[in-house]
């Protein structure tokens, strides 16, 4: 591969991981479809649609041409009953209205990460999932007047556990049991009994899994990532996740033109799991038997303290933030004298800890959204921690991996190193070959393969270095982006990895000053002034080469700064490689050696160019 080559492999590496962004940049996500969390009335008046029969392999996800109306909360004339229980984990709220687990406020996780003179101010409140959601995790939901008022008499059995319970009118009895785990976990069970003496139909209804949304209503995912991937959906049916974001709902054409927004979200047969999220924290609803089927409608999120209602938007955003309210749906089903119907559930609701995730049976530990190449993030994200159990803080441990990972590479990378300077060194050769035979590009590729395969030289060697390691960083930036171990982890100025370190914000144009990629471009330069020249680079990709860092940094300014901090390290051990390399081969050649880099004194330009004996008659 010639430089050429190498640098539009570098160009189109660099828009894969940029395409989106831009887009999203360009055609942020719609939000007009969103209804807001008190906009029940209309849904109040017309039953809850039944799901779709839908193969398992292949669901069906609706449109927003069906009929679909937003969940039905229960009426708010009766006062709400809040009951909570407490455990080394976290803390569990669970409400009266519609009988399910309200929040979850997790102990050791701060709703806020502030420095410096901010983290003074900060309060103690921990990051709550579920927060100002309208409807409580595991709430029963239902066509108008099924329920009543939806109200559920709270009862705490022991420091663990708490009963909701609830008798109609028509004397079916509706009782939901609560019990916490360990490692984040809520053993429910929910059980509709009939007391009377005839059958009743319990009509299609709700069982809420949660509202995906993020920890605080501006968050922004930081580098490449975009605001979409703050918030999400999971269902797993048995042959693979399915994961739902902004982007589902944004319905761009070809992925980023403008397209018509949707609202609503049905797919899935047989679900063994389902789960909302953000970007560090989950709530992970599993059925003892399979659900039926799973819905999520786009809502406003409210940004006040009164429920349902929304809140001005905030600076820098035309709209409140938006969540996915989501729920395993079930269909109606007939319940004859003294029969009970219970369906059981446990519920994870805390961090993306991929040690506790990957404990499940049946790959709830995908929530972590490690992409294509997750055996990579798993492996260096278990190396990351596995070196913060030995004392290393985190940002010493991704310095030292990133040395590990440029030892390992080491003579890969010295190889090509030395590969580009052969085949500059060789360019005059090369050229003849090239000028030989103009009129033939045909022979002259083969005449050119065959001089540097005479020469031991590999085109493919200067750039085979970077294509080995660009899956470790693909690896290693779906790591950082989803590692909840990084958020809050401090590293020099850096106060938070998981974020842009930025110590200070310019006035007026509120545009934020980051000294980590500022550093890493400074090395990107330096290490570009040390690699070799391309053989025959024209004066433009020369430029191009030049300005690719700046080029870089102005795209992936707002990176995470343990991503930043990764590069910038690799930046620094590559110019160190290139001197040590560089001064190896002067002193071999002042010791009289022939320095790998160049060909041997009497080279024909043509291969096969050497003066034939004559045979002796």
């Amino acid at each position: 591969m010639d430089r050429t080559s190498a640098i539009v492999v570098v160009i189109c590496f660099a828009l894969l991981i940029l395409w989106f962004p831009l887009m999203n940049s360009m055609y942020p996500p719609q939000e007009e479809d969103a209804p807001s969390t008190n906009q029940v009335d209309q849904a109040e008046r017309e039953p809850v649609s039944k799901p779709k029969k839908q193969p398992t392999e292949q669901p069906s996800e609706s449109s927003d041409k069906e009929t679909f109306k937003p969940f039905v909360a229960p009426e708010k004339e009766a006062p709400e009953e809040l009951l909570v229980l407490e455990n080394t984990n976290a803390v569990y709220t669970f409400s009266s209205r519609g009988g399910g687990l309200k929040e979850v406020e997790l102990k050791g996780y701060p709703k806020t990460i502030a420095c410096g003179e901010e983290a003074d101010k900060a309060g103690g409140k921990g990051v709550t999932l579920n927060e100002k959601a309208a409807l409580p995790i595991l709430g029963l939901y239902k066509p108008k007047g099924w329920l009543g008022k939806g109200n559920f008499s709270l009862r705490r059995v022991n420091n663990r556990r708490i009963v909701a319970e609830k008798t109609l009118t028509n004397r079916l009895q509706v009782v939901h049991s609560f019990e916490l785990g360990s490692n984040y976990l809520v053993r429910a069970s929910l059980r509709i009994t009939n007391r009377s003496d005839k059958p009743i139909t319990i009509p299609a209804h709700r069982r809420v899994i949660g509202t995906a949304a993020p920890v605080n209503p501006n968050d922004k995912n930081p580098g490449v990532f975009n605001k979409s991937n703050l918030k999400g959906i999971y269902w797993h049916a048995g042959a693979k996740t399915r994961h739902i974001t902004a982007g589902w709902f944004a319905n761009r054409k070809f992925g980023c033109l403008p397209g018509t927004p949707r609202s609503h979200y049905q797919g899935g047969t047989n679900l063994l799991w389902a789960a909302v999220h953000n970007r560090f924290f989950t709530v992970l609803t599993m059925p003892a038997d399979p659900a039926p089927t799973l819905d999520a409608l786009k809502i406003r999120l409210p940004l006040t303290k009164e429920e349902g209602v929304s809140a001005a938007p905030q600076s820098g955003d035309d709209k409140p933030p938006t969540g996915y309210q989501t729920a395993f749906v079930y269909p109606e089903k007939v319940l004859q004298p003294g029969q009970s119907w219970e369906k059981n559930f446990d519920i994870f609701a805390g961090p993306k800890k991929h040690a506790i995730l990957s404990k499940f049976n049946d790959n709830q530990a995908t929530v972590m959204n490690f992409g294509f190449l997750s055996a990579i993030s798993k492996a260096l994200l278990w190396s990351m921690n596995r070196l913060n159990g030995l004392g290393l803080p985190f940002g010493w441990a991704i310095v030292t991996i990133t040395i590990i990972i440029k030892v390992v590479f080491w003579p890969l990378t010295k190889a090509g190193t030395r590969s580009m300077k052969r085949m500059q060194a060789l360019q005059p050769q090369m050229k003849e070959l090239q000028e030989k035979y103009k009129d033939d590009p045909q022979k002259m590729n083969q005449k050119l393969m065959e001089f540097m395969k005479q020469n031991k030289v590999n085109p493919m060697g200067g750039c085979l270095p970077m294509l080995v390691q660009a899956p470790v960083f693909i690896g290693f930036l779906y790591m950082i982006m989803s590692a909840v171990e990084l958020r809050g982890a401090s590293f020099l100025w850096v106060c938070d990895l998981s974020h842009p370190d930025t110590v200070w914000t310019i006035p007026g144009i509120d545009f934020p000053l980051n000294p980590m990629p500022l550093l890493m471009a400074v090395t990107m330069l330096w290490q570009t002034q040390l690699t070799p020249a391309a053989p025959g680079m024209d004066p433009m990709q020369q430029k191009l080469m030049k300005y690719m860092p700046l080029i870089i940094v102005v795209f992936l300014y707002k990176f995470a700064a343990a991503m930043t901090l990764y590069w910038t390290v690799q930046n620094l051990l590559t110019v160190l490689q290139t001197k040590m390399t560089k001064a190896a081969d002067e002193k071999q050649s002042a010791q009289g050696g022939t320095p790998p880099a160049t060909p041997p004194k009497k080279q024909s330009p043509v291969p096969g160019g050497k003066k034939k004996k004559r045979k002796r008659g």
